[in-house]
């Protein structure tokens, strides 16, 4: 079998440039959200590629110090939708944790369950939050389309509690495509 010459460099500097650019750094804006819309803005988050998964750094103000739930939601919007009671819900349109192998299950960023699981996001007692979280599981590749989510209360990595007891969507940022 005859390879052409050209057309397998111009294979190979597709996949490169593919690949560079799915490394990429991205930086993503986060909003206060509510059951009326998107609110202000509070920071960002910027993503980027390590040999040992995705590393989120946060750059944001404007919280209450403390622990707060963190994911990769299925959607690309921190849009409020009716819950199933008929309320507007905040960033509900974002849809649920990232799960493509539909593991179905609550364990943190280290376990076998959603792949959006992620370490909690620390505020500290100036309400910043700048501490660098690893999400091991995650690839430049899993980001686009999807969106950042910050939950009230902390987050136990089980699913008792509830969804490891985070409580209600109060930031969301979308990671562009």
């Amino acid at each position: 079998m005859r390879y052409s010459l050209p057309l397998t460099g111009i294979a190979a500097g597709v996949l490169l440039a593919t690949t560079v650019q799915a490394n990429e750094p991205l930086n993503v804006e986060i909003h206060k959200v509510s059951a009326d819309g998107v609110e202000e803005s509070i920071g960002t988050v910027a993503v980027e590629h390590t040999e040992h998964g995705v590393l989120l750094t946060p750059s944001l103000t404007g919280l209450e110090p403390g622990v707060y739930g963190f994911h990769v939601h299925q959607n690309a919007s921190c849009e409020p939708a009716e819950n199933d009671s008929g309320e507007m819900t905040a960033a509900l349109s974002a849809g649920g944790h990232y799960d493509p192998e539909e593991a179905g299950t609550h364990q943190g960023p280290y376990g076998d369950g959603h792949l959006g699981d992620l370490p909690v996001l620390t505020a500290n007692d100036d309400g910043e939050a700048n501490l660098p979280v690893l999400a091991p599981r995650l690839s430049m590749e899993d980001m686009p389309g999807r969106s950042l989510m910050i939950h009230a209360g902390g987050d136990t990595y089980a699913d008792e509690p509830h969804l490891g007891g985070g409580g209600a969507r109060m930031a969301c940022g979308v990671v562009s495509s």
